[in-house]
């Protein structure tokens, strides 16, 4: 029998999406993100758009730096996994590195969740870990958009992206115009695959070694799962140091196309970089996944970050000063190159 309009009603929530649900969820976002609400912040989260005041006495020439970006099939990993408090960190941080290489302080950020059906308690989990990068930052969480879509997602997954700004004084501003040959090239060491190559690591590790998250790995010296988990480290509490020493001519974060393809995206014209393999150490999990697939290493250079998070072109004249910064910072920066004539490239020797 047809169906009768007259003798039902149809709302939204039979359709799949609950509002009522969604606005009790979204009082409790609200919370965590007031929580880490700076000076700058003039609106409150819920309302159309955001607002944030720049603090003209601070800056005599500010320039906005912006970047947005998401985390990837590293979230298939933490649906198998139902951990969901990382990737909320994942994703601050690496927005934050992105702005970092040009010398901008993050001022606040936003995000976008979607999924099938909205689950009170893991949005909750992933805003927290939005909440406490951007506390660790020093950026604002000041608003985003949470998007429950029927039918669009596979039960109990979701997507998750992220846009931020940041701001840095126009003379301060570090976009690679004065690498020279004879530079430095510095590398920061990653804590892991950060967010970046997953693709390749999950077909790897669960489809070629057949690997489950809670399989211990005796080279890994843990399980799969925790080591695919390790949260993107965030490097702008060194990278602020540098900064403001002006000891830093250019930066790139090595995310997707790792070392071969993002490091040329900082060289102005003329130079090439050339990167010196063995000079830092590469960990355990890049080797395990070259040797299940017999990957080559020119493959595995422009997917990984191969153990590098962050690489820093010093002009010669300021490494020993640089070197002393990263140290007071806490990190260790390792040799890895240098800046030879050429045209934009990554020599590897």
């Amino acid at each position: 029998m047809a169906h009768d309009p007259s003798n039902s009603t149809i709302t939204y929530a039979d359709a799949g999406v609950d509002i009522d649900r969604a606005n009790r969820t979204k009082k409790r976002i609200k919370y965590l993100a007031h929580k880490t609400f700076t000076r700058g912040v003039l609106s409150q989260v819920g309302g159309f758009s955001g607002l944030f005041s720049i603090d003209t006495k601070k800056y005599l020439n500010p320039v906005l730096v912006s970047s947005v970006d998401g985390v990837g099939t590293k979230l298939k990993v933490a649906f198998e996994m139902n951990v969901h408090h990382t990737v909320g960190a994942d994703l601050v941080n690496h927005c934050v590195n992105d702005i970092a290489v040009q010398g901008a302080a993050p001022l606040f950020f936003m995000d976008y969740l979607a999924t099938g059906k909205l689950e009170p308690e893991v949005t909750e989990k992933i805003i927290e870990g939005l909440a406490e990068a951007c506390k660790h930052n020093g950026c604002a969480l000041i608003g985003g958009e949470t998007a429950e879509m029927p039918g669009f997602y596979e039960e109990g997954e979701y997507d998750l992206a992220g846009f931020i700004v940041g701001v840095v004084e126009r003379e301060r501003m570090v976009i690679g115009k004065t690498v020279e040959v004879g530079d430095v090239i510095l590398g920061l060491l990653s804590n892991g695959l950060h967010t970046n190559g997953y693709s390749l690591a999950r077909k790897l590790l669960f489809e070629v070694a057949h690997y489950t998250p809670e399989t211990y790995v005796n080279e890994l010296k843990g399980k799969v799962g925790n080591e695919l988990m390790r949260s993107h480290k965030s490097y702008w509490p060194a990278i602020k140091r540098l900064v403001d020493a002006e000891c830093v001519s250019a930066m790139a974060h090595i995310t997707g196309g790792g070392i071969t393809e993002n490091l040329p995206r900082v060289l102005p014209r003329g130079v090439a970089a050339v990167i010196d393999l063995g000079s830092w150490p590469v960990l355990p999990i890049f080797e395990h996944l070259q040797n299940l697939g017999n990957v080559p290493q020119e493959e595995m250079l422009r997917t990984f970050n191969m153990g590098l998070g962050m690489l820093l072109v010093v002009p010669s004249k300021k490494f020993k000063k640089a070197q002393t910064v990263l140290e007071r910072a806490g990190e260790k920066g390792y040799t890895v190159g240098r800046i030879v004539k050429g045209d934009r490239k990554v020599l590897y020797t």
